[in-house]
């Protein structure tokens, strides 16, 4: 067990970003190792370009420092002020996660001492020097990171996946799949800078499903949120539209389906067996959403740009109908992410086993 002594050895620095562009996903995983650290006594400080002021609010609510990162193109500017960052907290672990962070960036920490734990999702770096790489994603393989150090670990695959502390809770949750499904839940990132959840509920007053509930979940750095609502206030069906949300898995076990972009809150989803549709609203989702559409994970309808909302109105009218297809998605996905990545990334993190509650709690299943 790891010691709740507030010591150096227990401070951890998170280097991530969120924005309207990038969305917020890099940061919300990043929270779920926070979490972790934090519940066997660890401190986080979170070093961040850019973020949204609520973003930055939950992340102070939860009793994480913020600190504003004033380089976020992961130059050699942003990891000289990184480590000097690192420093002045006396931490020498750092978590990066972004796609604009590289080989370059990983070697200037490490040539400063810091051991680092390196997020990626496609081996996107041309060489890996850090002393962890993490890839939650169901393709992640080695041959991704055949150029790295000897050193360097792999965390690969959902055993890693990282998930909040709010889902903690709902370790071991069954779902019930409705006859007809009359609830959706659509939420496609915290940014979407092309308004895709727009189309989406263009979309929603054209399926013919009777007493059709909507929960729409759009994130701080949406820049559309007044659109949605004017939408909202004159569309022919009822949309709660919600902003900023910590109830996730509450809304995932509401949901009868759920329309989703192609990024990590599909290990929320699986987790929690909520029937999903997929859109691709970034490049960075083909990889995975391709690998998941192959073993039937969840129904891609492709590219937002190639969609309009009669084809995906005519999708969703054929799955909330069928009972099924959703019974044999809940059944497959809920099996996938075991809601203990957070904890077993910490434990590879700070070299001890398993953390304490992380046992408890299976022991308990």
């Amino acid at each position: 067990m790891v010691s709740a002594r507030k010591d150096d050895s227990l401070r951890l620095l998170i280097r991530a970003d969120a924005a309207a562009a990038i969305g917020t996903g890099h940061i919300m995983r990043c929270l779920a190792l926070a979490q972790a650290w934090q519940s066997e006594g660890g401190m986080v400080t979170f070093l961040m370009a850019d973020a949204a002021p609520a973003l930055a609010a939950r992340i102070k609510a939860e009793g994480f420092s913020v600190i504003h990162h004033p380089h976020p193109d992961g130059s050699a500017a942003d990891s000289i002020h990184t480590v000097a960052v690192a420093q002045t907290l006396g931490t020498e672990r750092v978590v990066v996660d972004g796609y604009h962070f590289g080989a370059a960036y990983q070697q200037q920490l490490k040539a400063a001492g810091l051991k680092v734990l390196f997020i990626d999702d496609n081996g996107h770096a041309d060489y890996y020097a850090a002393d962890w790489v993490l890839n939650q994603n169901i393709h992640a393989h080695p041959e991704l990171y055949s150029h790295r150090e000897p050193y360097t670990q792999l965390l690969l695959g959902t055993r890693f996946a990282l998930l909040r502390k709010e889902f903690w809770p709902w370790r071991g949750w069954q779902r019930q799949i409705a006859p007809v499904a009359r609830k959706i839940l659509v939420t496609l990132g915290g940014g979407d800078p092309d308004n895709v959840t727009l189309k989406v509920m263009q979309a929603l007053q054209q399926v013919t499903v009777p007493d059709l509930e909507v929960v729409v979940v759009v994130g701080g750095s949406n820049p559309h949120f007044e659109t949605l609502q004017a939408a909202a206030d004159t569309a022919s069906i009822k949309f709660d539209l919600c902003r900023n949300v910590s109830n996730m898995p509450e809304l995932m076990a509401w949901a009868d389906v759920g329309i989703i972009s192609g990024g990590s809150i599909c290990w929320e989803a699986f987790f929690m067996g909520l029937p999903v549709v997929s859109i691709i609203t970034a490049d960075n989702q083909l990889q995975l959403v391709k690998r998941l559409q192959e073993n039937q994970a969840l129904h891609n309808l492709g590219w937002h740009d190639y969609l309009n909302p009669k084809q995906i109105a005519s999708v969703l009218i054929e799955l909330c109908s069928s009972q099924d297809p959703r019974e044999f998605q809940s059944r497959k996905n809920s099996s996938v992410v075991s809601g203990f990545g957070a904890h077993e990334t910490a434990s590879c993190l700070f070299g001890n086993h398993l953390n304490s509650r992380a046992r408890s709690e299976k022991a308990k299943l």
